[in-house]
């Protein structure tokens, strides 16, 4: 028992004890549809997925189901999507092609959740280089592997959590090979390109990671005299998504409208941005408000990695200024401060500890942390929920009475997760039914009863009506009476 007890307390110990409840958390309704929270974005990135393993993996043409003009503007019949490089969808159709029987959906959340555990170890370890304080890299791991909103996006069908592990191992990388005379001459400096490459391919936004990186170089001027080294590093870093962008302008269907994102709606500094950003997502929905006092200690700190956390933060709220509606608009948004909140706090939790000489106020730091994890949790647990399990069943209906090349039409007001339950393309919002017949739509699904649907129901043929939902069948027109 001794021993066991020495190795828990160990430093090894300590961090796989981390993983492995980290690892619990995050299995929480894991077997749930892709129908719980922003079920949109996770059904449009769990669809590439399908499609390629339905089709064979494109690397360069990545497909999925919304068939219509809702996210470009143009009528995308062939279905593409070219948003982020889908290196993570093509790995998962090419395990999901060789090995049928996995379910598609639990594959691709215990996907997030093992990516999610990499960046817990990438975390504690850049955080315990950079300060030189183990117990603040710990307590940073802690906080990332506890807070409910961490909790949920590590389980999610996203590019975000990816994001955050390629960015956190190319800032574990880069800072390991600082420490050596020759940086270039290490493999963890080349590593550390690639991932940041990999990072920029999922999400461009990890640009304003820039600051961070400039402050670890910054740090190690005597490295600085390889400058020629770092123009390789920044173009290893950069050209791929360049080429990206460059090459998907071919397929300008395919290509989401994202100017709204910056400032579409006139939002950024006035009143309702700092609101939604400062109150209502770090202070209340994160740090389930007593977090705020944890985090604003960490004001206080004096030592190594103070000029990081400033540099840090410096470059995710100039993100949340110039992405300020898709910030205001989409709590994932801030998936990417994560790390960063979790560092913050950990660095305010390790100040309050080092300052409570007296029993009574270290009980006061742990009640803080549980207050905070409490509060955040009744902010994060209707995430979890399956709101229109209807969806679902007559999703399913879908796909055992259509073709397998049905192009169905599911209204859900642009929404794709009432589509994604079909397992087919198509159409996730009504109207002009005809034109959409002329486009190939072959069934009309819904669970709401309106105008629309009875209307359809007097011109085709009926496969299936419940209480909960009607299919029709699109290319059977009823004879006039």
């Amino acid at each position: 028992m001794k021993k066991v007890f020495a190795w828990v307390s160990s430093p090894t110990g300590r961090l796989l004890l981390l993983i492995v409840v980290a690892a619990m958390v995050r299995l929480y309704r894991i077997t749930n549809p892709v129908a719980d929270w922003h079920a949109f974005r996770q059904a449009d990135t769990a669809s590439v997925t399908r499609e390629y393993i339905k089709r064979g993996v494109d690397w360069l043409r990545p497909r999925y189901q919304d068939l219509s003009n809702i996210q470009s503007g143009q009528d995308n019949l062939e279905g593409y999507r070219m948003v982020e490089f889908p290196l993570i969808n093509g790995v998962l159709a090419t395990l999901l092609r060789a090995i049928p029987s996995l379910p598609l959906v639990l594959t691709s959340r215990l996907a997030t959740v093992l990516i999610s555990l990499g960046s817990l170890w990438f975390l504690v370890d850049f955080v315990t280089k950079i300060t030189g304080n183990k117990t603040v890299g710990w307590l940073s791991g802690l906080f990332f592997a506890l807070l409910p909103y961490s909790v949920y996006y590590s389980r999610t069908i996203l590019p975000e959590p990816y994001v955050i592990f390629f960015s956190l191992a190319s800032l574990s990388c880069l800072v390991s090979a600082l420490q050596f005379k020759r940086p270039v001459g290490q493999w963890q400096w080349w590593v550390s390109a690639v991932c940041l490459s990999v990072a920029f391919l999922l999400k461009p936004f990890v640009v304003f990671l820039a600051p961070v990186y400039a402050v670890i170089i910054w740090q190690q001027q005597s490295k600085i005299r390889y400058s020629p080294w770092w123009v390789v590093y920044g173009l290893l870093a950069v050209a791929p998504f360049l080429w990206w962008r460059y090459w998907i302008q071919q397929f300008s269907s395919g290509i989401p409208a994202a100017d709204w994102l910056l400032n579409g709606n006139g939002i950024r500094f006035r009143p309702a941005w700092f609101r939604w950003i400062f109150y209502e997502r770090f202070t209340k929905l994160i740090m389930g408000y007593t977090g705020i006092v944890i985090a604003a200690t960490s004001l206080w700190y004096k030592g190594r990695g103070q000029v990081v956390l400033w540099a840090w933060w410096l470059g995710l709220i100039t993100y949340t200024a110039v992405v300020a509606t898709g910030n205001v608009q989409h709590d994932y948004y801030q998936v990417i401060f994560t790390p960063l909140i979790s560092f913050t706090l950990a660095l305010g939790t390790w100040l309050l500890w080092q300052k409570s000489i007296q029993l009574i106020y270290k009980a006061g730091v742990i009640t803080l942390i549980a207050v905070l994890l409490v509060l955040s949790w009744q902010q994060v647990a209707g995430y979890f929920n399956v709101n229109h399990w209807e969806y679902v069943e007559a999703g399913r209906a879908v796909d055992q009475l259509t073709p397998l090349d049905a192009k169905v039409i599911a209204p859900a007001f642009g929404d794709t997760h009432f589509l994604f339950q079909t397992n087919r393309t198509g159409w996730p919002i009504g109207f002009e039914i005809d034109d959409k017949i002329s486009q190939g739509a072959t069934h009309y699904v819904t669970t709401s009863f309106d105008d629309e649907a009875q209307e359809l129901e007097s011109r085709f043929a009926t496969v299936v009506k419940t209480d909960r939902y009607l299919i029709l069948n699109l290319t059977q027109p009823k004879e006039k009476q």
